[in-house]
């Protein structure tokens, strides 16, 4: 078997970091996006990190016939890491048609090419958004996936239901990661988070205030059911995230699936608030956040962390960054983009 590996999606955020980490562990890798969400320069970035540029496809998975010609034409892989997908909760309660078109779309024809071209293995990007508004924290894998909140949640459940399905009729073989809040930069400060417009997460509208590319900080609600009525989330490094895909692709190939189909959440296992993080990014930064409190946004839940023991055990992975070293990396990506030092 090759370790050849696709990457749909490898130019985002999450997914140029977890090309870092194939190439850094010798795999070699083509990536496959349509560059709806993200810079072709990121490309250049990767080959500065690791001094090799992946290979690279401009296909939009929802196009079927593209697709097959990519895995007619690629016969070696050995596995794929699916990240492609619209991913802001907010969004999708706006424009659902679009998330279940897309997400919805694109898993189904990169499994029909998989399946067409003889590639067996599948990790795939999920969220802890499939686990609804929680009755138990923290989070574990035997926790029931509840109704979905939002459009992005049900593309997230209805795509673990189609690879589990397709898993039990065919030879392919899958693991979702459920993961939770990814923040951070490389250590490098050569790639990052890099939202399109005005950013949908937490930490990038957090450092884009602090920059001056925002005058405000909006909170979205602070008379939630916590300790100080804020949001709680668990957030996680995304060099971390990233090194956890690589573990699972090599968990496949190594054949030391304990089942064909398997999950495991991924995160740091602690929750912080909203203030908390405010808090603690004007103490890395040195700088003060001008914020205001605005209305709920449809589809947040109060609060969410991970019982994150199945992964640490069966993966012999953990997420070791805390959390000044995620906001203050995430500073650092902000500021050599604003003073030009990264050209994207």
């Amino acid at each position: 078997m090759s370790n050849k590996i696709l990457v749909t999606g490898g130019t985002g955020y999450i997914g140029s970091h977890t090309v870092v980490e194939l190439q850094n562990k010798g795999f070699d890798v083509v990536v496959i996006d349509n560059l709806s969400n993200s810079k072709i320069e990121i490309l250049t970035q990767i080959e500065k990190i690791t001094g090799k540029a992946p290979e690279f496809a401009n296909i939009d998975l929802k196009e079927k016939e593209l697709v097959f010609d990519f895995f007619r034409k690629n016969p070696e892989l050995s596995g794929v890491i699916h990240f492609a997908a619209y991913k802001a909760v907010g969004e999708s309660m706006d424009f659902p048609m679009k998330y279940y078109q897309n997400n919805l779309l694109s898993l189904m024809n990169l499994i029909n090419g998989m399946l067409n071209y003889n590639t067996s293995n599948l990790v795939f990007s999920s969220s802890c958004t499939v686990y609804g508004n929680p009755d138990n924290l923290p989070i574990d894998e035997k926790a029931p996936v509840k109704p979905p909140i939002s459009p992005y949640g049900s593309t997230k459940q209805v795509c673990e239901n189609i690879i589990k399905d397709n898993v039990n009729s065919t030879f392919l073989k899958g693991i979702s990661l459920r993961y939770f809040n990814p923040v951070g930069a490389h250590n490098s400060g050569l790639i990052g988070e890099l939202p399109l417009g005005v950013p949908n997460n937490l930490v990038p509208f957090i450092t884009q205030t602090a920059i001056g590319k925002r005058d405000t900080l909006k909170v979205f609600g602070d008379d939630y059911p916590t300790p100080d009525g804020t949001c709680i989330r668990d957030y996680i490094h995304v060099e971390d995230l990233a090194k956890a895909h690589v573990v699972a692709v090599e968990r496949m190939l190594e054949g030391k699936q304990k089942e064909d189909y398997e999950i495991f959440n991924l995160g740091k296992g602690i929750g912080n608030s909203v203030f908390e993080i405010i808090r603690a990014f004007e103490k890395v930064s040195e700088k003060k956040l001008p914020y205001k409190i605005a209305q709920r946004r449809p589809g947040d839940v109060p609060a969410v962390w991970a019982d994150t023991q199945k992964a640490n055990e069966e993966l012999e992975w953990k997420a070791e960054r805390d959390l000044n070293d995620m906001l203050l990396s995430a500073w650092v990506w902000e500021k050599k983009l604003k003073e030009g030092k990264v050209k994207i």
